[in-house]
């Protein structure tokens, strides 16, 4: 299979959690594949968690109990793994760009990979364990239907649902507070400063290819998330965050002006 024997193939396609997140620190630059990429249509991942529907997924619990938090951060870790592939698939999928694309969606990886551990160090202090709890596939299914185009990919992965993460994660953090897990409010702080500079990253390269295409960024933008994004946008949106992350004042009015109020988010 071509590309099979390459490091980033390697890490994108491990199925043991802690192998791909050894394979992922020992990857450098010019690990990433030159030829023609072959179709994903799984990526590497355990056999557990299930995948289910999102109404499917455990109904929240009390976060003052260890088993309510722990459905909560198995959400967080799932995301997270995700997030791991979806950083390897970038490398992976989009050959014949700057190298400072694949520096750089490599180093997200690495931040991925300690989200990851870091999330699941916790977890297994609360009695459970990555796996022990269903979860949904939504974010791999975005990368399938992303895998064409790194324009589409930076639009929608980067800038549409890892910027959600932005939005949501200061109320999960101080719903944990009031919880009294200072340890994963203080996880996610880090998590939350570290996915600034993802969503920026991802701001970054769709404008270059933007410029690179003679596209308008913006109007691009919207046109994109109007033909190929299913979901709700939703609201409420951390302005001053996102605008760190690359979002133009234009991009945030017109987000808000077509955002659905809060939802009952499953992870």
């Amino acid at each position: 299979m071509e590309n099979a024997d390459t490091a980033v193939w390697a890490a994108l396609m491990e199925t043991d959690p802690d192998r791909k997140v050894r394979r992922v620190a020992a990857l450098r630059c010019g690990d990433n594949p030159a030829g023609t990429p072959v179709a994903i249509l799984v990526p590497g991942r355990p056999a557990q968690p299930i995948l289910v529907a999102p109404k499917a997924l455990p109904k929240r619990r009390s976060l003052r109990t260890a088993e309510g938090r722990a459905v909560l951060i198995h959400a967080l870790t799932h995301i997270e793994f995700n997030a791991i592939n979806l950083a390897l698939d970038a490398v992976y999928r989009f050959p014949g760009l700057p190298e400072a694309f694949y520096q750089d969606w490599l180093a997200v990886a690495r931040e991925e990979a300690l989200h990851f551990q870091l999330l699941r160090e916790h977890l297994r202090s609360l009695g459970s364990d990555y796996g022990a709890l269903p979860a949904h596939d939504g974010l791999w299914q975005m990368a399938a239907e992303t895998a064409a185009d790194p324009l589409l990919r930076m639009a929608l992965v980067p800038r549409v649902l890892e910027a959600r993460g932005l939005d949501v994660t200061p109320g999960i953090q101080a719903r944990l507070a009031q919880a009294g897990d200072l340890r994963a409010v203080e996880i996610l702080e880090r998590i939350h400063h570290d996915e600034l500079g993802h969503v920026a990253v991802g701001s970054r390269w769709f404008r270059y290819l933007c410029a690179s295409r003679g596209l308008d960024p913006e109007e691009t933008f919207f046109a994109l998330v109007n033909t190929h994004f299913r979901g709700r946008l939703q609201g409420p949106y951390q302005e001053e965050v996102r605008l760190q992350a690359g979002f133009s004042p234009r991009e945030m009015a017109w987000l808000k002006a077509r955002q659905n109020p809060p939802a009952d988010c499953r992870f």
